[in-house]
Order: structure tokens, then C-alpha cells, then sequence
């Protein structure tokens, strides 16, 4: 769908990674698709000093190397669109400069004052940038609409939480505030909300009735990279299981909404969130599993252990890995366990949901593989995105010797052409107002809140192990232990095909 407003997208951080790599590929897309308006401008911001022609020709070597699909006359056409200021983040007079800047060239090309502000920085800028870009008047809505868009982490625990989102409310309405979550543009967690409640074979089987055991799976197969500084100031629970895993979660176990607006499905995921059983302290080492990957030879290559990666300290206790055993105290889920992990270093990027139903009152057949969990639905996020099903079959031949088989569905199956990334689907959702895939204040609160207990016995107990887990595994055995039914384990997605390395497919 194309949106019919002429717009400025402004990006602070324009000289950083995750503009290069994701935010102006994503927008050259969009442009591309013409899922924009032709004559939508481009400002990047940030304290590095480009001149406009030194930021396009930078912007046009990331279009080159990370579009696949680039066309040399389209990138020169985009980049065309794209301008530069210098900003001092701190200083308010460098906030009137893009003022007057974007005040000209909005004259210029004709275009109304709606302007958006992505955050593409660190997240102690994230009160900074809104407070200074209020103090200059680019919050007012007279002549146009105004809105700002903040990347994860929204804070660093409940209170710095409960702070920025006061602080945010004192210049900017609660509709002009865009939380991303990347993970919640994928295709896949989107069409979850179709899978469940546009086919009646589905919503009849999803609750305590039917269903044994929920989990969902985030794993990647890097370490810090380059962001040791910030992660061992961060790790797994606060990186990934308190934005993108509860969300996916509260998606998975919502009530049908009363339509498709934005509210109406923020409402359902938040009462999930508020419905997520209370953990204490002195449950967290029954409840919770966390790890740090050690350093590891897999097919050859050699990799360094977690603390002896650029930017972290040698004696560290930052969390790579993160489990969890929780439940969902409401009608629909009472007595179900949820399962989620989330770690570093592990033998694939993938992540997927799986819902585990459960067994049979009576098995009559013998099973020739094992069966932990003989039907389970597997919702793949990704790769390789899709859905599969698996069921019990019977082996050709004589008698009823019974295998476990998979029905699969794959995206790529659906159509020719390359699924949107989820930067683009974002982007192009604040572009047309519609938050539905952007996380709620409150429901971010509420995160903060059931995992403050963890947080706090992870900081404070000493007890409490520290796993190691050799780079290139599932992470500590001893996340195992949670799935409290013996005769069922973690689903494990992928499996060697060649020597060259692992492929995960559904």
C-alpha cells in the first residue's frame, strides 16, 4: 500500500551501522517498490562532519553492497534524495540548524511539515534527542505530523523504563511515539495473528486442553561483534527476552482481537503481559538458566570465548544465554508452560515458535524414531520462513511400525518475489501511522516487571551458576532441566546436511 503523504525522514546516527546496513536499503526499497511517494526527502544527522555530497556517496556504497537488487540509475536517482546535517546531540542550537534546515528544504521540494525522527543511536540518547528536538518547536503538530521512532532498549530496567516514558509524554503524544521491534516485522510473527484466528482447525486446539508446552527459540550463530562494550553492559535477558521474546510470546498467546486496529491488538497483548505469573527472587535458579559461551574449535574454526572479545571484561558475568520456564495465569493457558531461550554463539541464526500439543491418552504403535513430542506446530521466523506440522505416520509395509512425519509450507512457496524485510514493513507502517507492530509503552512495562525479579537474583546472588558453554553448542545442559517432563526436551531445529557447516530448515 502506497502512503499518500509527502514526508522528511530524518535519521540521527546517519553515519552509524544500522543506517548503512539496514535503515537506507530499507528506505531505497521502499522507494524502489513505490511504496512512497516520489518526492519524499531523506536527512541524515548525526555528529560526524559530511558535507551532502560525502554522506550520498557513502550511502550509495552501502546501496551497492548490501541491495542485492541495485540498479545503478535507481541508487543515483535515490541517493539524490538524501541530505546531511551535523548534529551535536547536546546542543539545542544544532537542533534550530536541522530546524532550518529541513524548514528549506521542505520549501524547496513542496512538501508538507510531516517529518519523521528515527533514533538510530545509542539509547542514552533516547531522552536527549526527543527533549532538544521539543525545546525547537519539531514536536508541533500545526501544519503537519510529527512523530519519532526509538530503537530497543526502552531503558535499562523498570525504573529508567518508567523515567524515559515520562519523559517522553512531557513533549510527545503517546501516537507520535514509535517503539521498533524489529523481530515483530517479520512475516512470519505477522501471519501468526492470520494462521491463528482465520482457520478454525487451529483456535479450537490453542489452550491448556490441547496443548502441552509452548517454546520459542532465538539463536545466532555470531558473537558480540563489535558490540562487546555494550552488550556485557547489557546481555541476553535485557537484549533480546524483555523486547523481541515477550513480545513474540504475548502474539502467540493472545485473545482474538475485536478488529485489526492497532489498539485493539495492543490491548490483547498487554493483557497477556499482565497475566504473566509473578516470579520470586528465590525461584529464579528453578526457573531460570543462564550461560556464557566459552571459547570453541567447530569444523576448524577457531572462536574466542566470550570474555576474550573486544570491549568485555575478563572477569564478566554478563549472560550470552538466557532460558526461562514461566506461565500464563488466564483461562486460556492456565497450567502450560512457556519456554523461551535466547543465546549467542550458537550453531545457527534461527527462530521459531513451537507449540508442542499433547500426547495421545494411549499410544498403540511403536515408534521407529523417538518421539519426545509426536504433533508439534512449528512457526518459523526465521530463515527459511514458514510453517510445518508434524504428525505420525504409518512405515510402508506389514504391520504398523509408525514414523514421525512433516507437512511443511514455506514463504518463498507463496510468490516469486523476496519477502519485505522487516525494517521496510516498519518503516512503512510509521510512514502511514499504523502502530500495530510497534510495541506499547505498557506493555514494555510490564516486561520490565516480571523480569526485574530475574535481574535482580542474577546482579545479587552469587549462587546462582554461571554456565559455561563452548561456542558452537545449544548452549548449558543444564537448560534441559527445566522442561520438567523427562520423556520431552527442547526442539532442536537444525541438523548437519554437509561438512561445510548447518543447515536449519523446517
Amino acid at each position: 500500500m502506497k502512503t499518500d503523504d509527502s514526508l522528511i525522514f530524518v535519521i540521527f546516527g546517519a553515519s552509524g551501522d544500522l543506517a548503512r546496513r539496514k535503515l537506507i536499503p530499507a528506505l531505497y526499497s521502499l522507494y524502489t517498490q513505490g511504496t512512497v511517494p516520489s518526492d519524499f526527502v531523506v536527512i541524515g544527522a548525526s555528529r560526524t562532519q559530511y558535507s551532502d555530497i560525502v554522506f550520498r556517496e557513502k550511502m550509495k556504497e552501502s546501496l551497492i553492497q548490501f541491495n542485492e537488487k541495485g540498479n545503478q540509475s535507481r541508487i543515483d536517482e535515490f541517493v539524490g534524495k538524501l541530505f546531511y546535517t551535523p548534529v551535536n546531540y547536546d546542543d539545542t542550537d544544532s537542533y534550530r540548524a536541522l530546524k532550518e534546515r529541513t524548514d528549506t528544504i521542505r520549501k524547496e521540494h513542496s512538501l508538507p511539515d510531516n517529518i519523521i525522527f528515527y533514533l538510530s543511536t545509542p539509547p542514552d540518547l533516547y531522552s536527549v534527542i526527543p527533549t532538544r528536538l521539543a525545546e525547537v518547536g519539531l514536536n508541533v503538530q500545526d501544519e503537519g505530523w510529527k512523530r519519532v521512532i526509538i530503537e530497543k532498549p526502552f531503558g535499562y530496567d523498570l525504573e529508567s523504563a518508567i523515567a524515559l516514558k515520562n519523559l517522553l509524554i512531557k513533549y510527545w503524544n503517546e501516537d507520535q511515539i514509535y517503539r521498533i521491534d524489529h523481530y515483530l516485522g517479520k512475516e512470519t510473527v505477522q501471519n501468526l495473528l492470520v494462521t491463528r484466528f482465520s482457520n478454525g482447525i487451529f483456535e479450537p486446539l490453542w489452550n491448556s486442553r490441547y496443548i502441552h508446552h509452548v517454546e520459542v527459540t532465538s539463536a545466532e550463530d555470531l558473537g558480540v561483534e563489535r558490540r562487546g562494550g555494550y552488550y556485557d553492559n547489557s546481555g541476553a535477558l535485557r537484549d533480546m527476552i524483555q523486547n523481541h521474546l515477550l513480545q513474540v510470546v504475548a502474539i502467540t498467546a493472545m485473545e482474538p482481537p475485536a478488529s485489526t486496529k492497532p489498539e485493539a491488538i495492543r490491548n490483547e497483548t498487554l493483557k497477556v503481559l499482565q497475566s504473566l505469573r509473578p516470579i520470586n527472587e528465590s525461584e529464579v535458579k528453578h526457573v531460570a538458566v543462564r550461560g556464557q559461551y566459552t571459547a570453541s574449535s567447530v569444523k576448524g574454526a577457531k572462536y574466542p570465548g566470550y570474555r576474550e572479545e573486544d570491549g568485555v571484561r575478563s572477569d564478566s558475568t554478563t549472560e550470552t544465554y538466557a532460558a526461562l520456564k514461566f506461565y500464563i495465569d488466564n483461562w486460556r493457558w492456565g497450567g502450560v508452560p512457556f519456554y523461551i531461550r535466547t543465546g549467542k554463539r550458537l550453531p545457527a541464526r534461527v527462530m521459531e515458535i513451537v507449540i508442542n500439543f499433547k500426547p495421545t491418552p494411549h499410544f498403540l504403535f511403536s515408534v521407529q524414531d523417538e518421539c519426545r513430542s509426536c504433533n508439534q506446530l512449528v512457526i518459523r521466523i526465521q530463515p527459511d520462513e514458514g510453517i510445518m506440522l508434524s504428525l505420525v505416520m504409518k512405515m510402508p509395509g506389514t504391520g504398523f511400525e509408525v514414523r514421525n512425519v512433516n507437512m511443511d509450507f514455506h514463504y518463498s512457496d507463496l510468490t516469486k518475489t523476496s519477502l519485505p524485510s522487516a525494517y521496510e514493513r516498519l518503516i512503512h507502517d510509521a510512514m502511514t501511522g499504523d502502530s500495530t507492530l510497534f510495541a506499547g509503552t505498557e506493555e514494555l512495562l510490564e516486561s520490565w516487571r516480571f523480569l526485574m525479579p530475574v535481574i535482580n537474583a542474577w546482579s545479587k546472588n552469587a549462587s546462582i551458576p554461571l554456565y559455561g558453554y563452548p561456542a558452537g553448542t545449544w548452549g548449558p545442559e543444564n537448560a534441559d532441566d527445566l522442561i520438567e517432563d523427562k520423556e520431552m526436551t527442547w526442539h532442536y531445529p537444525c541438523k548437519n546436511l554437509t561438512d561445510d557447516g548447518i543447515y536449519c530448515e523446517l
